[in-house]
């Protein structure tokens, strides 16, 4: 029932039932004066945390499993392990917060500051942990919704974490039969959401917005089926593809390309090393006219081989952002930092690839790390702060240090993994945070969609549709000046952490 606060469903009210029960179920492990630590109630607790954590990720990551169908003679045999196995892993994490909130419970309104507490804290290590993997954090329960996304501006993906917890569990008080349990906080959760919403409406209401002069955007969404129809021998059809939808003219761009001043291409654009086709880099170039591309490209860099003798020459990949001019030359690049596990690299490659296992991608020994977040240079375009993929879901993410001078967002992806599921829609919610939480406009390409421009207080101002072969022609949103959680952004889970626990040991000392 919880997964169906997420999108592209966006039911909100859903996420009450699964965290008034979690409540209830831990009130009956709990009396009133029991040992905190004793081991059958927290292994309880763990069990309901556990299961809690499953449900809701089997219904939000179910789209999943047609990754594993793409090539399906290879992996099919593992799709229960991706559709089932994950979030029994990442069950493990809502487990730790229910036993944490069981050690912290006490009766009355502390309860649901216990457990707002405890999920706050155990999401926030889902995010960080082993990798790190928030999709679908409790908080965009709130941050899925335009409104109440707004209060990302100042606490950030973590805060609302917290916040929903809070709010939705709240109505479990309503069950306290005792003539000395008061609602209150039933009443602070409605509280919290009618300044949620009242903050949110009014901060959108006066949000008047004004664009970068001189920028003409053009985002190209191909739509080129993630199968076999994706290799190497293609390229020459694949390529023809891209620079025909790229040159055609529009209703705000009749001239084509001539209009345009910057064109974006999705994520891994090419079947091939961009960088290394001569041919391919001088077509794309002779088409670009006066504009610039920026756009996702496979990158390989040699070491090692001739310079040393009897040194081993090793050829590394990178899951690049590359701008091209109309030079034919490659004026700056971005190496992809976090990378997907499985999908771009193996983890425990030794062990597994002895075992016939290798990631999605097909790159020999997987791509590499970029060394280090940094901005993009590109010819008239403010500094533009690169994200590849699922880059785009993590807070942590976006850098304070280089987020304070970018002026731009460019997050290109190839959710054709995924078709036409929920998970696209998903991916978008959570990118469109990351504007809310940076002041910052982003532009997403994506391969299969969802394609779209979002303005710093995270509106869409137009988009793709999924599944569709189309470009997308539009000026660029100006950034406003960045949020406190935009330049601080640590700040968000250790101040609710301290907050809460203050709060929580004030309300224990009263009583």
């Amino acid at each position: 029932m919880g997964a169906l606060a997420m999108a592209p469903v966006h039911i909100i009210p859903a996420a009450i039932i699964p965290m008034v029960v979690v409540v209830l179920l831990l009130d009956g492990l709990v009396p009133v004066k029991g040992a905190r630590f004793d081991r059958s109630a927290l292994w309880q607790a763990g069990l309901i945390g556990w299961f809690l954590g499953f449900g809701y990720f089997v219904a939000g990551l179910w789209w999943l499993g047609a990754a594993f169908l793409v090539d399906a003679e290879e992996f099919a045999w593992a799709l229960p392990f991706g559709v089932a196995g994950l979030p029994a892993i990442l069950g493990c994490f809502t487990a730790l917060g229910t036993v944490v909130a069981r050690v912290l419970w006490s009766p009355g309104s502390t309860r649901i500051l216990a457990l707002a507490l405890a999920l706050g804290f155990s999401e926030w290590l889902r995010g960080i942990l082993f990798t790190g993997f928030p999709w679908n954090d409790f908080g965009m329960m709130l941050g899925g919704n335009l409104v109440l996304a707004q209060g990302a501006s100042i606490v950030g993906l973590h805060g609302l974490t917290f916040l929903s917890v809070f709010i939705f569990a709240s109505p479990a008080v309503l069950a306290d039969r005792s003539s000395g349990r008061r609602p209150a906080a039933l009443l602070w959760g409605l509280v919290l959401l009618a300044v949620l919403t009242a903050f949110g409406a009014l901060r959108l209401s006066g949000a008047s917005q004004s664009m970068v002069a001189g920028v003409k955007l053009r985002i190209m969404q191909p739509n080129v089926p993630q199968d076999d129809r994706f290799r190497v021998e293609n390229k020459e059809q694949i390529l023809s593809q891209y620079l025909r939808l790229s040159a055609q003219p529009s209703a705000s761009a009749p001239n084509g390309l001539a209009d345009i001043t910057h064109l974006i291409w999705p994520e891994s654009a090419f079947p091939f090393v961009l960088s290394r086709d001569a041919e391919s880099l001088a077509r794309i170039s002779r088409s670009l006219g006066r504009a610039v591309l920026v756009t996702g490209a496979a990158r390989a860099e040699t070491t090692g081989g001739s310079s040393f003798p009897g040194e081993i020459r090793k050829v590394s990949y990178f899951n690049s952002i590359q701008v091209l001019t109309a030079s034919g030359t490659i004026v700056d690049t971005y190496d992809k930092v976090h990378l997907v596990p499985f999908g771009e690299y193996l983890p425990f490659s030794a062990l597994l690839e002895r075992m016939g296992v290798r990631q999605f991608v097909h790159i020999p020994g997987g791509f590499e790390p970029g060394i280090a977040r940094k901005l993009l240079q590109v010819p008239g375009l403010p500094p533009v702060f690169p994200l590849v993929c699922y880059e785009a879901i993590f807070p942590e993410s976006l850098d304070a240090e280089v987020r304070r001078d970018a002026g731009v967002i460019v997050n290109v992806t190839n959710d054709g993994w995924f078709g036409p599921t929920f998970g696209p829609y998903q991916h978008l919610a959570q990118a469109r945070l990351r504007s809310i939480e940076s002041g910052t406009p982003f532009l997403r390409a994506a391969n299969t969609g969802i394609s779209a421009i979002i303005d710093p207080y995270g509106r869409i101002t137009d988009q793709l549709a999924i599944g569709v072969e189309a470009v997308l022609d539009a000026s660029l949103p100006s950034a406003i000046p960045a949020p406190l959680i935009a330049l601080y952004p640590f700040l968000s889970p250790f101040l609710f952490g301290l907050f809460g626990l203050l709060l929580l040991g004030l309300l224990r000392w009263r009583r």
